[in-house]
């Protein structure tokens, strides 16, 4: 009978705060109806727009650079497997962001004016130590995925103006993206979640339809996997593209009804493969071996007004990817100056400011598009969404009260609370020892290399030599490009 009006009291706690926030945006909305349809966001639809978008950003130009260094058949498995593995975290982190919310409901917080993050999830639930580790982790990982969206900005503008190096394009979309201040909360994106959609919908089918048309090069080869360090640094640019749920508590704390968040990111990710494994696996066919020297599939494409277009509107989504990324260290930065709470759009926009340079700084000396997405993936991602979250549910959840009390138990196809703890630790083995291990092992010995060849603040990453013409644009999918550089290692000529 307690543990009946401990369901019962949940349950008017948070349609309480349901009914609140959906009343609060329709009279917002009111004022005006583009702001409604375009601004100010809430859905299921909004969230899963959100996860998605997020999900396949640049990662998806260099999805067949890893298979060049894993072969075929592992690219298509391992995105299957950590695909499944992302979104099981996922749902863990949305089952931990509902129990913490509740708990705090019930001592009356109000957080209509405040944007729970995952670091003070962790936090009401386990102690300030968690928090600490949780906060460095994630903010260190959105950090290098903001710098990782800057550097794709600048790879991809190359392919269709390279009279300016890549490292002058990095300046120049930094101080683009730092437009992104501007926007206040994950309510604001509804528009631009849509249209990033959109945008990797059709650069994933260009890909596709291009590498099919284009037909395999001359002497195409398809060695991988060859090494161990190759092997294990694509499966770490894997893991690092099916982790990208490090906003997934900005996301539920956007929606009107965050307890429908649960199985979105599976679906998600299920749409995500529908776009990432034919277009990786279709430039992987047609280019073979050429890709471990190119990381982004662009480059061994021939320069069409279709390439173009697809280039532009990559563009754009890495844009909105930065926004997605950062807007998490706009929330703490606010949070550790006190702006939080501001209602001046200005007076935070200009106090979020600070938290733009060192990710352009850091773009500039790091500009390696490829290798910096699989050594983030092994010594960040591997902790901060996948390590930590099934840590934090089996901690959170290891007493038989906590167990009892819990807002959400797990269903019966998981196998109740033994099958879920089991699923975590093996999650947590599998990625510690072949994630962060393997992986990070692998991706440094990798990263390291594209120093020594490159060296720091290298002016502009794997462009091809002044005396390679460039083929200049055509207007149709199948136009025959010059054959690009293919040396035998891993790396171009520092230029």
């Amino acid at each position: 009978m307690e543990s009946e009006k401990v369901g019962e009291e949940e349950t008017v706690i948070v349609g309480d705060y349901v009914e609140i926030m959906k009343t609060e945006g329709k009279s917002k909305g009111m004022k005006s109806k583009f702001s409604k349809l375009f601004w100010h966001g809430g859905s299921v639809y909004d969230a899963w727009f959100s996860c998605a978008s997020n999900q396949v950003a640049q990662v998806l130009l260099t999805l067949p650079y890893s298979f060049s260094q894993l072969g075929m058949l592992s690219g298509i498995l391992l995105q299957l497997f950590y695909g499944l593995l992302g979104s099981w975290t996922a749902y863990i982190i949305s089952i931990l962001y509902v129990e913490y919310r509740t708990r705090k409901e019930r001592e009356k917080v109000d957080f209509r004016n405040h944007v729970i993050q995952w670091f003070e999830v962790l936090d009401g639930l386990l102690g300030k130590h968690w928090r600490n580790v949780g906060l460095a982790f994630n903010c260190t990982f959105l950090l290098f995925g903001s710098v990782i969206q800057l550097i794709a900005c600048a790879s991809n503008i190359y392919y269709i103006n390279d009279n300016l190096d890549k490292r002058t394009w990095t300046y120049i979309f930094g101080a683009c993206c730092a437009t992104t201040v501007f926007i206040p909360s994950f309510h604001n994106y509804r528009i631009w979640s849509f249209l990033g959609l959109l945008m990797t919908t059709y650069t994933a089918w260009y890909l596709t339809i291009a590498s099919l048309l284009h037909g395999q090069v001359e002497g195409v080869q398809h060695t991988g996997p060859t090494k161990l360090v190759l092997y294990f640094t694509g499966a770490t640019n894997i893991l690092y593209t099916f982790g990208g749920h490090a906003v997934t508590v900005e996301i539920m704390h956007a929606m009107w009804k965050p307890q429908k968040f649960k199985a979105i990111y599976l679906i998600a990710t299920l749409y995500v493969m529908t776009l990432t494994l034919p277009s990786a696996a279709a430039v992987y066919w047609a280019f073979g071996d050429m890709l471990l020297n190119h990381s982004n599939a662009f480059s061994l494409l021939p320069r069409t007004t279709f390439r173009d277009m697809a280039v532009i509107l990559m563009l754009i989504h890495q844009f909105i990817t930065f926004g997605f990324a950062c807007t998490p260290l706009y929330f703490v930065w606010e949070k550790a100056i006190g702006m939080h709470e501001c209602k001046s759009l200005c007076k935070r926009a200009a106090a979020r400011l600070p938290v733009v340079i060192p990710i352009w700084f850091l773009a500039i000396i790091f500009p390696f598009f490829g290798p910096i997405n699989s050594t983030v993936g092994s010594l960040l991602v591997s902790f901060t969404v996948y390590i930590i979250p099934a840590l934090a549910h089996i901690f959170t959840f290891r007493s038989a009260t906590a167990r009892e009390n819990a807002v959400d138990q797990p269903p019966k196809y998981f196998g109740r609370w033994v099958g879920t703890f089991t699923i975590n630790v093996v999650i947590v083995v599998w990625v510690l020892i072949v994630g962060f291990g393997f992986g990070g092992w692998a991706s440094m010995v990798n990263f390291i290399d594209q120093i020594d060849t490159f060296g720091f603040f290298t002016k502009c990453y794997q462009c091809p030599p002044p005396s390679v013409a460039v083929s200049p644009p055509s207007h149709g999918l199948n136009t025959t490009a010059a054959a690009p550089l293919h040396q035998p290692s891993n790396h171009t000529r520092r230029h």
